[in-house]
C-alpha cells in the first residue's frame, strides 16, 4: 500500500514539474495583442473579438497537433477561433496542409516564430482562451480535447 502510494506521489510530482517547465514562459494576464493577415486573406485582430475566442498554436510537423486538428475546426464552426501556423512553411505549404487534412479553420502563419515568441510559445500544441477584455483566462500546452475547449470557452464566456 505505501509503495503504491509513493508512486502515485512521484508520478504527480514529475506530471505537474512537467507542466511547469513547459509553460514557464508562456503569457499570462494580458494577451499580446494578435493580428495579422490570415491565409484567406482576411485581416484578424484579437483588439476586435467582443467575445472570448481560442488562439490555437500548432505546427503541420506536429504529430499530437494532428490528433487535435479536427476538434479545433469543429469548435471554430461555434466559436472564434484564430490559429497559428508555428515554424510550418510558407504560406502555400501551410495551405497544402490544410488542403490535404480537410480543415478550413483560419490561420495566421508565423513562419519565423515572433507571433509563438511574443505568446512565450515553445511548444505545439498550445492553446489559449483570451476573454472578451484581452485577459487570458485559460492555457492548455500539449493535446486538449474538444470537451475541455468547450468548456473553458463556455466558463470564459459565462464569466467564470
Amino acid at each position: 500500500m505505501v509503495t503504491n502510494l509513493i508512486w502515485v506521489i512521484a508520478f504527480l510530482v514529475v506530471f505537474f514539474g512537467v507542466r511547469a517547465y513547459q509553460q514557464r514562459d508562456i503569457a499570462s494576464g494580458k494577451a499580446p495583442v494578435l493580428s495579422g493577415k490570415t491565409l484567406d486573406g482576411q485581416l484578424f485582430s484579437s483588439e476586435t473579438a467582443d467575445k472570448p475566442v481560442l488562439v490555437h498554436f500548432w505546427a503541420s510537423w506536429c504529430r499530437i497537433c494532428r490528433f487535435e486538428q479536427n476538434s479545433i475546426d469543429a469548435i471554430a464552426r461555434d466559436y472564434p477561433v484564430i490559429t497559428v501556423a508555428m515554424q510550418s512553411g510558407s504560406n502555400q505549404e501551410v495551405a497544402r496542409h490544410l488542403r490535404e487534412q480537410g480543415l478550413g479553420f483560419a490561420v495566421i502563419n508565423d513562419e519565423y516564430g515572433d507571433i509563438s515568441r511574443q505568446f512565450g510559445v515553445k511548444v505545439v500544441p498550445t492553446t489559449f482562451i483570451i476573454d472578451a477584455s484581452g485577459k487570458i483566462r485559460f492555457v492548455e500546452v500539449g493535446f486538449s480535447s474538444e470537451a475541455g475547449l468547450r468548456t473553458r470557452l463556455w466558463l470564459a464566456r459565462s464569466g467564470f
